[in-house]
């Protein structure tokens, strides 16, 4: 048998086109401005697509949604192998500095809204936004410290149950 047999016996071929994603739960987990931003996209266009968005904020994702640290996030020059400098470069004084600045004046030149305006446009498009209960309790926040487009805070087990049903991404 060819290689080309032995795979068409393997996948019978169907006609069937795949089942439109209805869902999607993104769990959010870090931080950084470089995170942050693929986060709330996917989520835009999936709710621009008509799709249901849940999106969970847990350990340094927490960041995001923290009044006190949503303007400033920044771009990790250390242990990024995408920045392709040695990490004893990245760790030098100013570099995380001159990363952010970089990435924020890319970010100003495609006319992408703040992190902030993300926010508010998931908000208005029907993203729920939750904080993760352990995460909260671990780095001592209170509901008041989180920006008002979080509709709560939740178990990891409580986000399951909102999850159900739907396509979870880990960022």
């Amino acid at each position: 048998m060819s290689n080309t047999e032995i795979a068409e016996a393997v996948v019978p071929e169907t006609n069937t086109a795949p089942e439109p994603i209805k869902k999607v739960s993104i769990i959010c987990s870090k931080g950084s401005l470089d995170m942050a931003y693929p986060a709330l996209i996917l989520a835009n266009a999936a709710r621009m697509s008509g799709i249901d968005v849940n999106l969970f904020f847990t350990f340094w994702g927490m960041d995001i949604i923290t009044k006190s640290k949503l303007n400033d996030l920044h771009v990790a020059t250390v242990g990024n192998p995408s920045m392709k400098i040695p990490t004893f470069l990245g760790g030098l004084p100013g570099m995380e500095f001159m990363a952010t600045r970089m990435m924020k004046k890319e970010i100003e030149k495609l006319d992408l809204p703040s992190i902030g305006e993300l926010l508010d446009i998931l908000e208005a498009s029907g993203t729920e936004m939750y904080a993760c209960q352990m995460a909260m309790e671990m780095f001592k926040l209170k509901r008041e410290d989180l920006v008002p487009q979080v509709k709560g805070v939740l178990s990891a087990m409580d986000f399951f149950d909102k999850a159900a049903g739907s396509q979870v991404i880990f960022i």
